[in-house]
């Protein structure tokens, strides 16, 4: 009798697990099926001049060109920050015209559902 009860419960913990796959499958890894894909947002200030500014921020979690562009647009709406992704790399390149508040380019990544692991500043 227990071991009926413990294959009905593995039975019905696969199920979900499958139901589970089936859904990330059907609306991407992001949700980028279930809405209108992430429009990519345009810095106005592309003179990099004006950024004297540079770090690379490693991010983990972005796998596809959806979420790279989340992670973008979010650094990019933090006033004087132009932001480029490499999703190859997992890195972002962050450029800002004041010096940069780290703990906000980290909440920036973080309040769009990515971690931040590394930052280096670079010259």
């Amino acid at each position: 009798m227990s071991t009926l009860v413990i294959v009905l419960i593995l039975i019905v913990i696969g199920v979900f697990g499958i139901k589970s796959y089936c859904k990330k499958l059907s609306s991407g890894c992001c949700g980028a099926s279930s809405g209108p894909s992430e429009k990519k947002m345009k810095v106005k200030d592309r003179d990099k001049s004006h950024y004297p500014y540079r770090e690379i921020l490693s991010i983990d979690g972005m796998v596809c060109g959806n979420c790279s562009t989340r992670v973008e647009n979010a650094l990019n709406r933090l006033e004087g920050v132009w932001a480029t992704v490499d999703l190859a790399k997992g890195q972002a390149d962050v450029r800002t015209k004041t010096l940069p508040d780290e703990p906000a380019l980290k909440q920036a990544v973080r309040n769009a559902g990515y971690t931040v692991y590394k930052i280096e500043s670079v010259s």
